[in-house]
């Protein structure tokens, strides 16, 4: 469909693309398209416009001035365009489109990728992908409708839905607390050797609770990993304790390759959140799929396992 002046309307949604995902590879596999179609569309449009919308190199693709002016002012309009075909197909009862939604490798595996196929079967029309990664993502620069986060939001310029908890336990393997005795207090486990795993925040300090009080600990590591995989790894193989979430650890702890220590002793639950961009009407998909994914979850305490 052309716009006034000739302007390809397709070719502003593969700008669009690129310049959210920073190259024309990575907006193609965006797009679902070939690469070289990408290359053509942009410049088709720069030709259309008489602009130099990106500087390219052998190894990126940069917005040039002309083209960050014409991404901040296209990019509301494009997305009011889509919502409004969203709405329009919703009002059929129908969720089409694409559905881009990304949360940790670790919560993708164990409970998001389960859920999602039982969501696509409900909504054929709806293309879905779903990207992992264990840092945080920016949703508007990626294009990202939803994400999942878990554990305790930073202060953001998002939208962000509470959807559930989850609880931590402090575990270790059955041979290393054969070696070292299972700890009786929160305060012994200063002594043993405590796996740190980076992404937290705070990972070398724990306040527990019980029916006769709160006591705070300070732990030392001399093992640090930024992934629970490879954390629940390390605990198996008997390289010492630490904290994990219920849904790395419960598994392994039914199976007996890990145990639960301290029982009585509870630390603060965390938070399963859908983050997503703050805009007047929030899109159809990303409505259905926090309803569902929050019914999801109240009926799969631990959801799904791999």
């Amino acid at each position: 469909m052309a716009l006034p002046g000739k302007i390809d309307l397709n070719d502003l949604l593969v700008f669009q693309a690129v310049a959210q995902a920073g190259g024309f590879t990575a907006a193609a596999h965006r797009l679902g398209v070939a690469t070289a179609k990408v290359s053509v569309e942009i410049g088709r449009l720069e030709s259309r416009l008489g602009l130099v919308l990106f500087s390219r190199t052998t190894r990126k693709v940069v917005l040039t001035d002309a083209g960050q002016t014409l991404y901040e002012e296209c990019r509301p309009l494009l997305e009011g365009l889509d919502e409004a075909i969203e709405r329009a197909s919703s009002g059929k009862d129908r969720l089409a489109g694409t559905l881009r939604i990304s949360t940790t490798v670790d919560h993708a595996s164990l409970s998001l990728a389960p859920a999602l196929a039982g969501f696509a079967r409900q909504h054929p029309h709806l293309a879905i992908d779903l990207r992992t990664s264990d840092r945080v993502v920016d949703l508007i620069d990626e294009g990202i409708d939803l994400t999942i986060r878990l554990g305790w939001l930073r202060d953001s310029s998002h939208r962000a839905v509470k959807l559930g908890q989850f609880e931590q336990y402090v575990v270790a393997s059955p041979a290393y607390l054969r070696r070292v005795g299972i700890p009786a207090t929160p305060r012994e486990l200063e002594a043993l050797d405590w796996i740190a795993l980076t992404l937290l925040p705070a990972p070398l300090t724990w306040k527990f609770s019980a029916v006769d009080g709160q006591t705070t600990i300070h732990v030392a590591s001399r093992l640090r990993v930024d992934s629970p995989t490879a954390l629940r790894s390390l605990l198996e193989q008997d390289a010492g304790i630490t904290v994990l979430d219920q849904f790395n650890a419960q598994l392994a702890i039914d199976t007996g390759r890990l145990v639960r220590v301290l029982p009585e002793w509870s630390l603060p639950a965390g938070g399963i959140h859908a983050v997503y961009p703050a805009a007047k009407q929030v899109p159809a998909k990303v409505r259905s799929f926090i309803d569902f994914y929050r019914q999801y979850l109240d009926g799969e305490r631990v959801p799904a396992r791999s």
